[in-house]
């Protein structure tokens, strides 16, 4: 072992050590974490904390929407937000995330999954990834880790291994990629498949290299199953319900419930999936034009949700989060968009049995500087971890490096009751 890593594990145990000696975390009860990616930097100023009205055109700084109440008295969100604003009671808006991490897609991206900078010596896990390590399976042969978007590294199991991994689909007709049989390959030739793989099993039972191919292997043929493929067709679902939530955003929310029922731990929701305004969350230029369709489009979904989970008692057990990037300044660039901001953003928590208060943390009249309650990336996610009974404060082990699970990241105490 070098200095440079002596120095680095000594003082990542030592931190991990004081941590311990705090006061005791609080702990949740939920099941199920349903995590909605808002890809691209959703504008804090035009959803969930809002400021006084702009004007573009005369490149006033501002909100570009008006305001309306919510269900919580003092707690007022964008016009296009409406049923969320009837549900506020069982949410609270983190006004005050922050992070110091450039503001650049894929290194903010990074950080918001892991709560970790981009390194070329350690491979972080995301948060879906801790959780899938971390937590005991709630039903024989489903995968704790899913993901309805496309596969990245910011999702990745890092040092965590496969067994962290995601099982992914990219949209809601096909299903998981890979699980599907072909056409041709009909009931008689799958099972002569399945024969002669057994063969082949047999005869290099002794090799132990192919032991982790075959466990693959076998769990694939699992999964590929209509027991938990079923999981996968809403056409099960009434018309009624699938048409409140919406069109693919939200129908990946309907599946992303339909998973929580089968015992899938974290369910990551991508929502970057559908430019409708030309830019997605990353409003730049004329994206701010038509923001307000991804926003109304993120009401419809996350209240249906809300409601759909609560209706069959599913809240209590089930955190939905909102996460992106960092946010937006209020101020306009010359195109009429909105650059980046990481300094104050917000995000949402939904459900998970936690003390709802409508919003955490105060902003300036911009939504721009943090004025009271900064919460960081690690806070953010120590509190997920905190609502499954995961405990923020332990040390993960990447080889014999230890690897504090957060950075220092201290639970919002006042979320648990």
């Amino acid at each position: 072992m070098n200095r440079r890593t002596f120095i680095s594990t000594s003082a990542a145990a030592l931190s991990a050590t004081q941590l311990r000696a705090k006061a005791p975390t609080p702990y949740g009860h939920v099941d199920h974490v349903i995590m909605i990616w808002l890809g691209g930097g959703a504008a804090q100023i035009d959803t969930w904390d809002p400021k006084r009205k702009s004007d573009p055109l005369g490149k006033k700084p501002g909100s570009y929407y008006d305001r309306i109440p919510t269900v919580v008295p003092g707690v007022k969100v964008v016009e296009h937000l409406p049923q969320c604003a009837q549900v506020m009671d069982r949410m609270t808006v983190l006004r005050t995330v922050n992070h110091n991490i450039v503001d650049e897609h894929a290194a903010a991206s990074y950080h918001m999954h892991t709560g970790r900078m981009i390194s070329g010596t350690v491979r972080y896990p995301s948060v879906g990834a801790v959780v899938a390590s971390e937590t005991t399976p709630l039903a024989e042969a489903i995968p704790k880790y899913v993901v309805i978007g496309y596969p990245s590294p910011m999702r990745d199991p890092g040092f965590l291994g496969a067994k962290a991994g995601y099982l992914y689909l990219t949209d809601t007709v096909k299903g998981p990629q890979g699980f599907t049989r072909p056409r041709h390959i009909h009931d008689a030739r799958y099972e002569r498949r399945k024969k002669l793989l057994a063969e082949q099993q047999t005869v290099r039972v002794a090799n132990r290299n192919f032991t982790v191919y075959d466990e693959a292997i076998a769990e694939s043929l699992r999964l590929a199953g209509p027991e938990f493929m079923n999981t996968f067709d809403l056409s099960g679902e009434s018309p009624e319900l699938r048409e409140s939530y919406g069109d693919e955003f939200g129908q990946r929310c309907l599946m992303a419930r339909r998973l929580c029922e089968r015992g899938v731990r974290f369910i990551e929701v991508s929502h970057n999936l559908n430019f409708m305004n030309g830019t997605g969350w990353d409003t730049h230029k004329k994206g701010q034009l038509n923001q307000h369709l991804l926003i109304r489009e993120m009401d419809r979904a996350i209240s249906t949700l809300v409601r759909d989970l609560e209706k069959r008692n599913m809240l209590d057990r089930t955190l939905i989060v909102t996460n992106t990037e960092f946010g937006r300044p209020a101020g306009f660039d010359g195109a009429g968009g909105r650059g980046h901001h990481s300094k104050a953003f917000s995000l949402l928590l939904a459900g998970g049995g936690l003390n709802h208060c409508g919003a955490i943390g105060h902003t300036d009249e911009l939504a721009q500087k943090i004025l009271h309650y900064p919460i960081s990336i690690p806070d953010f996610h120590a509190t997920i971890y905190a609502s499954m009974g995961i405990d923020p404060r332990k040390v993960l082990y990447d080889g014999d490096r230890p690897v504090p699970i957060t950075d220092g990241g201290i639970p919002i105490t006042r979320l648990f009751s």
